[in-house]
């Protein structure tokens, strides 16, 4: 599958969406290198609701090290960001009234437009970055965002976070992404994007989950 492009002139990359695409992990964007890990949490409703206002309310992000700054609710109450089809292709952003929630310190929950900073490091190297939440999914068997790079950051990309409550009662996470380097370093050394990464998706699984289960 051929997939084209979609531009969000807020972002610094032009596969916007892209993580929703079934065919990333064959086809990735251009220049960037894909990645997936998905691991099961375990079952049942509670723990499929308790991951998921974790992930909504950043806890991925803070318990992997990483400062969440600046959290800016998109301008006007009614945006309700980019969507898109089953084939993870873009359809145009509707408009619906968004119920905003915030956390027990006051910070919104993640909602469509949004934008943040992110600060820390990973594996030796500095991750802060200003991003953008593409798209958030609140189903009744599954949560999740996308969250991509808007500027200053070692990488240019996208993440994709996903909670999925199964018709076998359990419930699994998915991390999926794919990174083009910015620094001069990455671009040198390609390996050093691949522990990135690998850094990353281990910090989100010990924030989402105390199980830590093997990968699928």
């Amino acid at each position: 599958m051929r997939r084209g492009t979609f531009r969000d002139d807020t972002v610094d990359y032009a596969a916007v969406g892209a993580t929703h695409a079934p065919d990333l992990m064959q086809y990735p964007p251009e220049r960037s290198t894909p990645a997936e890990e998905t691991w099961r949490l375990g079952s049942g409703e509670e723990r499929f609701r308790t991951a998921g206002d974790a992930l909504l309310s950043w806890t991925a992000q803070r318990a992997a090290g990483l400062t969440v700054e600046d959290v800016r609710p998109a301008s006007g109450p009614a945006y309700a960001g980019v969507s898109f089809d089953a084939d993870g292709n873009p359809v145009a952003p509707s408009k619906r009234e968004v119920e905003q929630r915030f956390d027990a310190e006051g910070t919104p929950f993640a909602g469509p437009g949004m934008t943040l900073r992110l600060r820390g490091r990973v594996a030796g190297m500095r991750a802060d970055a200003e991003l953008r939440v593409i798209s958030v999914t609140e189903e009744a068997r599954r949560i999740g965002l996308v969250l991509g790079t808007v500027g200053g950051s070692v990488v240019s990309g996208e993440e994709l976070f996903d909670i999925e409550w199964r018709d076998d009662d359990s419930v699994w996470f998915t991390v999926r992404a794919f990174d083009a380097p910015n620094s001069v370093l990455y671009r040198m050394v390609p390996g050093l994007l691949g522990r990135r990464r690998k850094e990353l998706f281990a910090r989100y699984l010990r924030a989402i989950s105390p199980l830590y289960t093997t990968p699928l």
